[in-house]
């Protein structure tokens, strides 16, 4: 099954490569940037619901 993975990854791999530069751009662009806005997106999310855990397990006796 991971062979038949890698060969489909090599094979997707050799066409990005062999298309034009312009196009390469474009289809990158179209990929990446929604993976890289979820990614960002999820990012703030656990951080938002992970900022009041911190908060409440700092000891509130010690002022720095």
């Amino acid at each position: 099954m991971l062979q038949a993975v890698l060969d489909w990854w090599d094979g997707v791999a050799l066409w990005v490569a062999q298309i034009a530069f312009p196009l390469q751009f474009a289809l990158v662009m179209l990929v990446l940037l929604p993976l890289c806005l979820g990614g960002a997106w999820l990012i703030d999310r656990v951080v938002d619901r992970a900022s009041p855990l911190a908060g409440r397990l700092r000891d509130p006796s010690r002022r720095t």
